[in-house]
């Protein structure tokens, strides 16, 4: 119960962190200061990493150094073959993504995303061999075949990929279609991150009966929201009201398909594995939204071939509707259950 807690309180931080960013975000560009333009935005992670630094040394527990934690970890090492097969993976699918669509899709962003496949297999068959043999591979594959981390960390790519392809799309169609400013685009997307905090908070004292409908319920939700803001916007029009609406469902939505998902992949993980469970799941979040910004981040500006409000309007339908095919993925990956 208190990592299920936990767990939420880790959700609506991330949502409250979304909000201040976006808001900061757009103040910091705005203000233009010394003539920096958007650079300073670069700026927020500096106080923030020294204040964390200082109260990490503060309250973070410590351990003697013969503790049994700390001599596991000292005699387990770091495997580094399984980190640098990873990484090289992870490299030949992130450039080519954000890369591709700036350079012209040129043969080697083509080819680098087959062979970062060969790679991720290359990665999960050593890390086979190095458990099977007694070693200590990065990421143990016995968490990867505990119930439901498979099918959650599928959800949390998909949750993060549409909520980062959304929030990209739509501010360049806000800023570049409509003409709203940084700050105003950044105030746009408050209520769906402030929501997202509050559904992440909440969602466990909701109803018995809707437990068990609320992450395929989610990305429902997810679909119709993508459906109506690409409805409302694409004639060049800014939404009014309903937008708003719109964006508070999209918040739910999200919320209800992210949170659940990963306090259940969680709660029931040995604490042995709860590390390796924890790095797969936070992963899979940086890569969905890496894939969702660059998937339909180029979706949009692929289809961004007429002048003003009015064709930006048309791209980001385009886009909107992959957003809502994205959402009803999620909903099938709860249809395919674990003999």
């Amino acid at each position: 119960e208190a990592r299920v807690r936990a767990l939420g309180a880790y959700s609506a931080v991330l949502a409250v962190g979304a909000a201040a960013g976006q808001v900061v975000g757009g103040v910091l560009v705005s203000a233009d200061l010394f003539g920096a333009g958007w650079r300073p935005v670069f700026l927020v992670n500096v106080p923030i990493g020294l204040v964390l630094l200082v109260l990490g040394i503060r309250v973070l527990p410590r351990e003697p150094r013969d503790a049994p934690g700390r001599v596991q970890a000292r005699a387990r090492g770091l495997d580094l073959p399984g980190m640098a097969l990873l990484a090289a993976a992870v490299t030949l699918l992130a450039v080519p993504l954000v890369l591709g669509q700036e350079l012209g899709r040129p043969f080697w962003s083509r080819v680098c995303p087959a062979v970062s496949a060969v790679f991720f297999a290359g990665f999960a068959g050593y890390e086979s061999r190095l458990a099977a043999r007694g070693g200590a591979p990065l990421i143990a594959p016995r968490v990867l075949r505990v119930p439901g981390i498979a099918r959650a960390a599928l959800r949390i790519l998909l949750v993060m990929a549409i909520n980062a392809g959304f929030l990209f799309a739509m501010t360049l169609h806000v800023q570049g279609g409509l003409g709203h400013s940084p700050l105003r685009a950044g105030l746009m997307f408050a209520p769906t991150a402030l929501v997202f905090g509050v559904t992440g908070l909440t969602w466990r004292r909701w109803p018995t009966a809707l437990q068990g409908v609320l992450v395929p319920g989610g990305f429902v939700l997810v679909a119709a929201a993508s459906l109506a803001v690409g409805l409302l916007l694409r004639d060049g029009g800014d939404g009014g009201p309903a937008l708003y609406a719109a964006f508070v469902v999209m918040g739910v939505g999200l919320a209800l398909g992210f949170s659940p998902t990963l306090t259940r992949a969680l709660a029931d993980v040995r604490p042995k594995d709860a590390a390796d469970a924890s790095g797969v799941l936070v992963t899979v979040t940086q890569l969905g939204q890496l894939t969702g910004v660059a998937a339909f981040g180029t979706l949009y500006l692929n289809r961004l071939d007429a002048q003003g409000a009015q064709g930006s309007g048309q791209a980001l339908w385009v886009c909107a509707l992959a957003l809502s095919v994205a959402a009803a993925a999620g909903v099938a990956a709860g249809l395919v259950r674990r003999r």
